[in-house]
């Protein structure tokens, strides 16, 4: 009887798993098969330099690893070792990018970086998928221009907070009251 409720559990969660190919083929792969703006800056990164994101510029860098997205908003250090695991890229906004003069500026903006990664933590905390979507959804709008957010892809989002592509697609469409019309 248990065997037959775990071979049920396991064809329901291989018919709900998101594909790997899915989203990251069409951005910008490590190994360059899309040549677009997006290729010149994940090159960048792969190539060990470090760089900060400009704080002077509502801009960022949404960076795809293997298992997960990280968002490097402005003032943030990107490439170096901490990015070299690094599968593709979404630039956010009129990216710029500056290379650091000093030492001082660059543990400026690791500091800056992990403060990103602790936002995008605290998130991630909530226990509630939906929850988590419309706060990560409502810290982008915050930041950026609505028609900018809207763009994003779902999979980004998802990757960011730890939930399934459709997550994001269900959020978007119902809005923010999306827990009180769903049943558990």
């Amino acid at each position: 009887m248990d065997s037959e409720k775990n071979q049920r559990y396991q064809t329901a969660m291989v018919s709900t798993y998101y594909p790997d190919t899915s989203f990251l083929d069409y951005i910008v792969m490590s190994d360059g098969t899309e040549q677009s703006h997006g290729s010149d800056i994940l090159t960048n990164l792969l190539s060990r330099k470090v760089f900060i994101v400009n704080s002077r510029r509502r801009n960022g860098l949404i960076l795809f690893k293997r298992y997960h997205t990280e968002f490097a908003g402005p003032g943030a250090a990107v490439g170096g070792d901490y990015d070299c695991d690094c599968q593709g890229v979404l630039p956010i906004g009129n990216l710029s990018l500056l290379t650091p003069e000093t030492n001082e500026e660059r543990q400026k903006a690791y500091l800056i970086r992990r403060q990103w990664i602790r936002l995008i933590k605290q998130i991630t905390e909530n226990p509630v998928p939906t929850q988590r979507v419309q706060k990560i959804l409502d810290q982008f709008e915050q930041y950026f221009p609505l028609e900018m957010v809207e763009h994003l892809p779902d999979e980004a989002f998802a990757l960011l907070v730890g939930v399934l592509p459709q997550t994001v697609s269900i959020v978007r469409r119902l809005g923010s009251n999306i827990d009180s019309r769903l049943v558990y």
